[in-house]
Order: C-alpha cells, then sequence, then structure tokens
C-alpha cells in the first residue's frame, strides 16, 4: 500500500514539473516592433513574430511585424537546420532588446522559429 502511495505523490509532482510556468522570469508573450520603439527597456526580453525583410550583413537582418521595422542581430548557428527561411516566412524571435546609447537599437536573438 506505501508503494501505491508514494508511485501516485510521484506521479503527480512528475505531471506538476511539465506545467507551463507564468510567474516572474517566465517567457514573455510577443511584443511588437512599435511597442518596443516607443518604450522597450535595454535588456528586456522580447519574442517578435514576424518576417525577416533582408541581410544588412554581419549578421545583421532588418526584421518587420506590420507595426514597423527593427535590425536584429541573428548568429549563423541560431538559424533553425534544415529549414530554408525567406522573406516570405513567418518567423518567430526570441531575445533581448539591445537599446544603444549612441546609433539603432536592436535585438540579439537567442532563438528562431518557424511559424506555419
Amino acid at each position: 500500500m506505501k508503494k501505491l502511495i508514494i508511485a501516485g505523490l510521484v506521479a503527480t509532482f512528475a505531471a506538476a514539473a511539465h506545467a507551463q510556468y507564468t510567474g516572474p522570469g517566465a517567457q514573455p508573450a510577443a511584443t511588437t516592433v512599435q511597442q518596443l520603439t516607443n518604450g522597450g527597456k535595454d535588456d528586456q526580453r522580447v519574442v517578435l513574430r514576424g518576417h525577416v525583410l533582408k541581410a544588412m550583413g554581419d549578421e545583421k537582418y532588418t526584421f518587420s511585424d506590420g507595426s514597423g521595422e527593427i535590425l536584429v542581430k541573428i548568429d549563423q548557428k541560431r538559424w533553425p537546420s534544415g529549414q530554408p527561411v525567406s522573406e516570405t516566412s513567418t518567423v518567430e524571435l526570441t531575445g533581448k532588446y539591445d537599446k544603444e546609447l549612441f546609433g539603432m537599437p536592436k535585438v540579439k536573438v537567442q532563438d528562431v522559429r518557424v511559424v506555419q
């Protein structure tokens, strides 16, 4: 009987561990370029959904979500392997907003996901 109770408790805690965390430090909901440029904070974690329009060189690209355009920096290793991405592909970018003291603000991308 003890083994059955312990097994039930372990299963309960294991299921709870897979629940999605929504408290402080949780992954942010998608934001827009306009929201970022109007009131974004330096090092703010962001999720953007839209299109990578063109390469600017040195791992920098122009991104648009319909509300505006912003420079994004995407390291070569961050691109999804085996999935081509063009200006018509909808992507979700996760990263940090880098509000430059001098120059253009940008998003340093940590993850690129193609959205179907």
